[in-house]
């Protein structure tokens, strides 16, 4: 901070932060951005400007920061509509949006059909309803219904970069044509980044002259910073680590074996999910196959109360859903202690007094 906050020029830190994405992920160029949410509405104008398509496709009860495109749900008869608690939408996003159930692909192939689909946006675990895990072969067989397409396929490691340090991208080999990382990459200093592949990245260059960069609606003052970069490059070089990916992985694993054996002591039907260092409790018997599955099984009162009641024992879980994100200081006794308590309110809510 001393050396400057912002220059308006890049510095040597994004060249670190561009070449360890790239070798985590593999996408040869990155653009940097403040949030999530941005990263994600500029992978979606460069997808519109370089296919020339209109529409994007995202997945039921998806959650991609404040896009205006995203926030959309289907309706029990399978049409969409915009998603409650939308705030002044400047328009109904099914004009510019087609939603489909996660883990359908019979469904994204027909939504694909038409060629007007600029992109695909997906989480490669859905995290914002619940953990709900793709099915086998699903990644795949997506990616192949993308290419036969000509549609763009944008995976937002926002949440999922819990699987490992390349999140899931790199844990199973996804093959994405663009790619956002956000929130977590420079540890509470505001940042995110979007990379593309080489055959993206000559697309985007054919199509888009400098002198017009300052109104493409790409990037903005603050972007790629000084201090978010250098946020980034130490948050890559000594927290996003495989050495801490080794100690807090089996901590989650531990909450989700401690959570899953109460659940079932308590007759319960419940089901705890885990993805790397990041599990979650849901009210349902078996684990939700789609967005739809898992908001349906939602109860916004005893959410609240499970978290007050642990946060008034001293355990601080995520304040929405009840989901708890390991971190390198995150110790075994902490783990335990969540446990406990959990027993305790699990015993409250099958016993009340």
């Amino acid at each position: 901070m001393k050396l400057g906050i912002t220059l308006m020029l890049p510095g040597e830190d994004a060249i670190f932060v561009a070449e360890e994405l790239q070798r985590r992920f593999g996408l040869p160029y990155w653009q940097f951005a403040l949030t999530a949410t941005d990263a994600n509405r500029f992978s979606i104008r460069l997808a519109r400007q370089i296919t020339g398509r209109p529409k994007i496709l995202v997945f039921n009860w998806c959650y991609h920061g404040t896009v205006d495109e995203c926030f959309i749900t289907l309706r029990a008869d399978g049409t969409a509509r915009a998603r409650s608690g939308n705030i002044g939408p400047p328009v109904d996003p099914t004009v510019t949006t087609k939603v489909v159930e996660f883990n359908d692909l019979d469904a994204v192939e027909q939504a694909l059909a038409p060629g007007d689909v600029a992109c695909v946006l997906a989480e490669p675990v859905m995290t914002n309803v619940g953990i709900v895990h793709p099915e086998p072969g699903y990644h795949q067989a997506l990616r192949e219904l993308t290419r036969k397409s000509g549609t763009l396929l944008i995976i937002d490691e926002t949440h999922t970069i819990c699987a490992g340090p390349g999140g899931c991208t790199a844990e199973w080999k996804l093959d994405p044509d663009m790619l956002v990382f956000g929130k977590a990459i420079g540890s509470g200093i505001p940042g995110a980044t979007y990379g593309c592949s080489e055959e993206v990245a000559q697309r985007i260059s054919a199509r888009i002259h400098l002198e017009d960069c300052d109104v493409g609606g790409i990037g903005g003052t603050l972007a790629g910073n000084a201090l978010s970069l250098a946020a980034m490059r130490a948050t890559l070089e000594h927290i996003l680590t495989p050495e801490s990916f080794a100690k807090m992985i089996p901590l989650a694993v531990r909450f989700n074996d401690g959570v899953s054996a109460e659940i079932a002591k308590h007759h319960l039907p419940w089901n705890v999910q885990r993805l790397g260092c990041r599990a979650e409790y849901t009210f349902r018997q078996n684990p939700p196959r789609n967005g739809a599955e898992s908001a349906a099984a939602s109860d916004f009162e005893l959410e609240h109360f499970l978290h007050l009641y642990a946060l008034n024992r001293g355990a601080l879980l995520t304040p929405f859903h009840n989901m708890a994100l390991m971190c390198p200081d995150t110790t075994a006794a902490d783990i335990d202690h969540h446990t406990k308590i959990f027993s305790e309110a699990l015993a409250e809510l099958t016993n009340p007094p």
